[in-house]
């Protein structure tokens, strides 16, 4: 991995107020942002990458190559969950080890927007139909995570039917929102866009500061839920997006030889869910520990990819 990559990468502004949430949390300083404000930024951000990738998808025909990545992207999510599963199974048991792969096999938002932000600094661009993609990867991961919990699970009789968790993964706020902006970018006239360009656009990386401040404090005071596990959860945390994006990275160069877009596809894979996935898995395996998979995906995961991972993934794809 390239040094310089690495070292520009972790003296990112958005990256550096991530840190300092970190810090702000440790000294126990009484800075908060309030509630409403980050739900707010939260959405923003969503709208915002939605929208800018349903513009790109306009000037994009569905052809064999966008159809074989979508195929690709789903795969992907299908496929983490599975392995996962089995891999933690014996060490979690059968309930917190279905949410924990479900949490890996789906998609962070937050990761992606992070990694838009990344690629927009080395100049590198990438699809709007990717950001389809990342939608369209949060459902399948479910689906295996429910199906695998369906098999395996022969105390939980009372789980919610496999049509109602498919409802509630695409009702959800944060791909209701995603999904709803690239529809609607698509549509739109793209000279009506340009009016609101100045707030989807120029103001992003400002929002996603504050966000990243916020994500910090809260990342930092999820530190502690790992002394109840030990070290293997937090080894394993490290583990699986490690192996995951560096292995998409490597293998999406067999499905498109777009740098950006190969990018996007480690980070999803390398990504995990802390969002969509735990507010599915309190219906699915309401006996899973809320305190390890969420900590998994945000104390440990988010900030290695958005340190470490992302330069190293790029190096990958560079590379080859």
């Amino acid at each position: 991995m390239d040094l310089s990559l690495l070292l520009a990468n972790l003296t990112n502004p958005t990256l550096l107020f991530f840190m300092l949430g970190i810090v702000a949390h440790l000294v126990r300083s009484d800075l908060e942002i309030p509630p409403t404000t980050i739900k707010f930024i939260s959405l923003y951000l969503l709208f915002s990458i939605g929208f800018k990738g349903g513009q790109e998808l306009a000037h994009e025909h569905l052809n064999w190559q966008v159809s074989k990545e979508l195929l690709f992207g789903m795969a992907i999510s299908s496929a983490i969950p599975f392995y996962a599963f089995f891999l933690l199974r014996r060490k979690l048991g059968v309930q917190n080890a279905g949410a924990v792969a479900a949490a890996y096999g789906s998609v962070s938002a937050v990761t992606f927007v992070a990694a838009s932000s990344f690629l927009e600094a080395k100049g590198l661009p990438f699809s709007g139909h990717m950001v389809a993609i990342m939608a369209l990867m949060e459902s399948p991961a479910i689906i295996v995570g429910m199906v695998l919990l369906m098999r395996y699970d022969k105390e939980n009789m009372d789980r919610p039917s496999l049509g109602h968790m498919l409802k509630h993964s695409f009702t959800n706020a944060s791909v209701l929102m995603l999904i709803g902006s690239l529809l609607i970018g698509l549509v739109a006239d793209a000279k009506q866009a340009e009016g609101i360009k100045p707030f989807t656009t120029d103001i992003f990386k400002g929002f996603l500061a504050i966000f990243l401040l916020e994500m910090g404090m809260v990342t930092a005071s999820r530190f502690g839920a790992f002394r109840r596990y030990g070290g293997y959860v937090s080894a394993m945390a490290l583990v699986l997006p490690l192996v995951n994006g560096s292995l998409v990275a490597w293998l999406s160069g067999s499905i498109t030889t777009d740098a950006g877009d190969r990018f996007m596809f480690a980070v999803l894979a390398a990504s995990a869910s802390y969002i969509a996935v735990p507010a599915a898995m309190r219906l699915a395996a309401p006996k899973a520990d809320p305190g390890l998979y969420i900590p998994m995906a945000l104390g440990v995961t988010f900030p290695f990819n958005i340190t470490l991972g992302m330069p190293m993934y790029l190096g990958i794809i560079q590379a080859g």
